[in-house]
C-alpha cells in the first residue's frame, strides 16, 4: 500500500531515535514478522552494549516503533547488521529514512565503505540499496540457514565523498513527509 501525496503530507512525522531497551518489545514484534529466524532479546541487548562499535536506531510514528536498523563499524568499514520495517509501514520510505541515517552515522564514525547482505529473493530491498549506490560484489551460499537461501553481498564505496553525500541529500530531499532525526547521527 502506498500513500497518496496528500496522505503523506498529512501523515505524522517519522522520528528517528537511538534504540534503547524500552524499544525492544516493539523491535522483537517487527523482527518476528519479517524474519524467519528472528534475533533474540539477548542478541539485541548484547549489540546495544557494544556502544563503541555499534549504532542502532528506531523509527517511530506517533510513539509507535515502525522500523529499526543497526550498524557495526570497524576501521573504515561499516556493516549494516539489520534493517527492518513493520509490514504495515513498508512502502512509506521508512527503510530509506533509516538507511540515510545509518549512512550518515557510518561516515561520522570514519567509515569510507558500507556493506550488507540481502536475500536473493528480496528484490524490493535490493532496489532500495541500489538507489543508495550499493552494488553486488559477491554471494554467500546458503547464508540463511532456515531456508538455505543465498545472500547477495552488496557494497557502496567512498561514502565520505562529497559526491556520495550529495547523493544521500538528494534521496533525503525526495522523501515526502517530515523526518525528525533525534539521533545526532553526525556525532560519533
Amino acid at each position: 500500500m502506498t500513500l497518496s501525496a496528500d496522505a503523506v503530507a498529512s501523515s505524522p512525522p517519522v522520528h528517528l531515535v537511538p534504540m534503547r531497551r524500552r524499544h525492544l518489545r516493539s523491535v522483537l514484534r517487527i523482527e518476528a514478522q519479517v524474519y524467519p529466524s528472528p534475533w533474540s532479546l539477548s542478541l539485541f541487548l548484547g549489540e546495544l552494549g557494544l556502544r563503541a562499535s555499534r549504532y542502532y536506531v528506531v523509527a517511530r510514528v506517533d510513539g509507535a516503533v515502525v522500523g529499526y536498523a543497526g550498524l557495526m563499524v570497524s576501521a573504515d568499514e561499516a556493516h549494516v547488521t539489520t534493517i527492518a520495517v513493520d509490514p504495515s509501514w513498508q512502502q512509506h520510505r521508512v527503510g530509506s529514512r533509516l538507511l540515510i541515517n545509518l549512512t550518515r552515522a557510518a561516515a561520522a564514525r570514519g567509515a569510507r565503505h558500507m556493506t550488507l547482505e540481502v536475500r536473493v529473493s528480496n528484490v524490493a530491498a535490493q532496489h532500495m540499496y541500489a538507489r543508495f549506490g550499493f552494488e553486488t560484489e559477491g554471494v554467500r551460499k546458503n547464508y540463511y540457514a532456515e531456508s538455505r537461501e543465498d545472500a547477495l553481498i552488496m557494497w557502496v564505496h567512498d561514502i565520505d565523498s562529497e559526491a556520495y553525500l550529495r547523493r544521500i541529500a538528494t534521496i533525503d530531499g525526495g522523501i515526502e513527509g517530515d523526518t525528525i532525526d533525534e539521533t545526532r547521527a553526525t556525532a560519533p
